[in-house]
């Protein structure tokens, strides 16, 4: 009896180690879900080229106020969630330039026709060619990250200081948000990136605008609470009520729009 107890261990525990090495393997696919193919270019975005540290060409777009709107002399780098491509992101994109903001659409290496396989280490140098690009124009700038967006521009904000900072539903860590999802797995000791935003936001020294919606099954909401608690300076927290993570409203709806000009009364004109 005991040696059929014993190779039922054995079993289970060689179960355990491959579905381990199937994490540790795939993992990436369980973290980033790109659209590859590359988008059309909207009326009213400009198509530029970004060239990364490593190498990369990456396309993005640029959005220019509209006429008969001020320009705030202000740009927007957007870096947008794990999901998708860039062309989901025209909505705000175009909400972003009718407060007359300059906005660079990041897309990612391996999202929307980019080469590349996006990576932390990788989506880190796509923003700082992305931040290159607008620091170029010669305005100050703001960066708005989405969810994963989010946390890579808050490293980036560590490395290359913004004019401000707007998060909308930020996670904690990368393993917080992954251990929501996958509470059967140790996420936290398999994982490669991680993404650690509550442990960079209080250095984070511009004003900062933390928007999230009560009812985000992606991102809990009392995670985006706990970014916001931990922020250097918070001027603005935007609270949702019953938004979920993909609403339209937490995509160019009012809140965001508010919680942006929010931002803006801050910032020199």
């Amino acid at each position: 009896m005991s040696r059929v107890l014993l190779l039922r261990g054995m079993g289970v525990l060689l179960a355990l180690i491959l579905i381990l090495a199937l994490a540790w393997s795939l993992q990436r696919k369980l973290i980033y879900f790109p659209e590859r193919t590359p988008p059309p270019l909207p009326p009213g975005a400009t198509a530029v080229t970004l060239r990364t540290a490593d190498g990369l060409r990456l396309s993005a777009w640029l959005l220019e106020p509209p006429p008969g709107t001020p320009d705030r002399a202000l740009a927007a780098l957007v870096a947008h969630g794990n999901g998708g491509n860039l062309a989901g992101r025209m909505p705000l994109g175009t909400a972003l330039a009718g407060l007359g903001l300059t906005v660079l659409l990041l897309e990612y290496r391996g999202y929307g026709g980019n080469p590349g396989s996006p990576t932390e280490t990788g989506l880190a140098a796509d923003a700082d060619a992305a931040q290159s690009y607008l620091a170029a124009l010669g305005k100050p700038i703001i960066y708005y990250g989405e969810s994963l967006g989010a946390a890579v521009v808050t490293a980036l904000a560590v490395r290359r200081p913004p004019a401000g900072l707007v998060l909308r539903s930020p996670f904690r860590s990368l393993a917080a948000a992954g251990g929501e999802h996958y509470p059967w797995l140790p996420v936290g000791l398999l994982l490669r990136d991680r993404y650690p935003v509550t442990s960079l936001i209080s250095q984070v020294t511009a004003p900062t605008v933390v928007i999230y919606g009560t009812a985000d099954s992606v991102v809990p909401a009392a995670q985006s609470a706990d970014v916001a608690s931990r922020a250097a300076r918070l001027i603005h927290e935007e609270v949702v009520e019953a938004a979920d993570h993909n609403d339209r409203v937490l995509l160019d709806g009012r809140p965001i729009l508010d919680a942006v000009r929010s931002l803006l009364t801050v910032l020199p004109h």
